[in-house]
């Protein structure tokens, strides 16, 4: 009888966390209603310690190749950023060059754009929890320091920067134009613009249906998103910007090399429960509470309706 209960009890007690999960989810939504609000579901997710438990110190998707193939999540968000480095152009700058991060997270990207390319980096965030980590987290020998800093008010000299990376950071601004001008202005002439973003599917290739409208709305409001920008909508913001002098943007569609990251993100909890569980049980109904949004995330950019933007530029003068 004792070998019976021990799995039922297992059992109830998953079922009572996917329900308080779930619960939680439809309940604790973390609408955006100003930059604020991004900045405190940021600190949440910052103090709490889950994310960086799990996903390391890369708060980014991962590049699996193309196509796909297995391999450790933690090492294909750091693909990401030499993947991205390469395709953007940024490898063929010369070591001390300045970069600018726009949305640097706890400044994963940033050290490596440091460590392994020799760049001075300035990495912001609109985060205090997030910048405070960063520091926390990077060696004093690095060229690499962080501000805490609002993306659509950059407190810094126009053209000032040889290259402005910016990684997931465009779904969190409401003024998508903005965001583009204030990207472009403190590009110096001739340097390189790199950008990722997770993008809606544009309405000229077709409308949401019943279906995606409910899972667009969980989306935006789960994770403090105001709006996404389309691949050809934020192209056509940098095109157009008066800070580009006349910026020629190349785009492209990394959604199959990054697929896997919202299925693997779940994993990572299978994978350490310890890292989940040593933060009490709170941290693992927190867990919980995020899945339906990743399951959503894989289902709408593996069905289109997103797609993984990444675009490439070299201001002109």
């Amino acid at each position: 009888m004792a070998n019976l209960t021990l799995p039922l009890v297992g059992t109830a007690l998953l079922a009572g966390g996917l329900v308080g999960a779930f619960w939680l989810w439809q309940r604790q939504r973390r609408s955006f209603s100003s930059t604020a609000s991004v900045a405190a579901a940021y600190d949440r997710w910052t103090e709490d310690q889950l994310l960086e438990r799990l996903w390391g110190e890369h708060v980014h998707l991962g590049h699996y190749g193309n196509p796909p193939r297995r391999c450790d999540f933690r090492a294909a968000k750091a693909s990401f950023v030499h993947e991205l480095v390469r395709w953007s152009g940024l490898d063929q700058l010369p070591p001390g060059s300045r970069v600018l991060d726009v949305g640097c997270g706890i400044g994963g990207s940033a050290r490596i754009l440091a460590r392994d390319y020799g760049f001075n980096v300035l990495g912001i965030s609109i985060s205090p929890a997030q910048i405070a980590r960063a520091q926390a987290l990077t060696p004093a020998e690095l060229t690499c320091r962080f501000a805490v800093m609002d993306a659509l008010a950059l407190d810094l000299e126009p053209a000032s920067f040889d290259a402005v990376w910016s990684v997931e950071a465009g779904p969190h601004m409401p003024d998508k134009q903005r965001y583009a001008d204030e990207l472009l202005r403190v590009l110096k002439p001739a340097g390189l613009l790199a950008v990722a973003d997770w993008n809606r599917r544009d309405p000229a290739d077709g409308h949401l249906n019943r279906v995606e409208r409910w899972v667009m709305r969980q989306l935006l409001e789960q994770w403090a998103h105001p709006e996404f920008a389309s691949i050809r909508s934020l192209q056509h913001n940098l095109e157009t910007s008066p800070w580009g002098g006349g910026i020629q943007i190349t785009s492209g569609d990394w959604s199959r090399q990054t697929q896997p990251s919202w299925i693997e993100s779940i994993l990572e909890g299978v994978r350490r429960p310890g890292a989940v569980l040593g933060l009490g049980p709170g941290a693992a109904l927190q867990g919980l509470r995020e899945t339906p949004t990743l399951l959503l995330m894989d289902w709408a950019f593996r069905t289109g309706m997103m797609q993984f933007g990444v675009f490439r530029g070299r201001k002109g003068s």
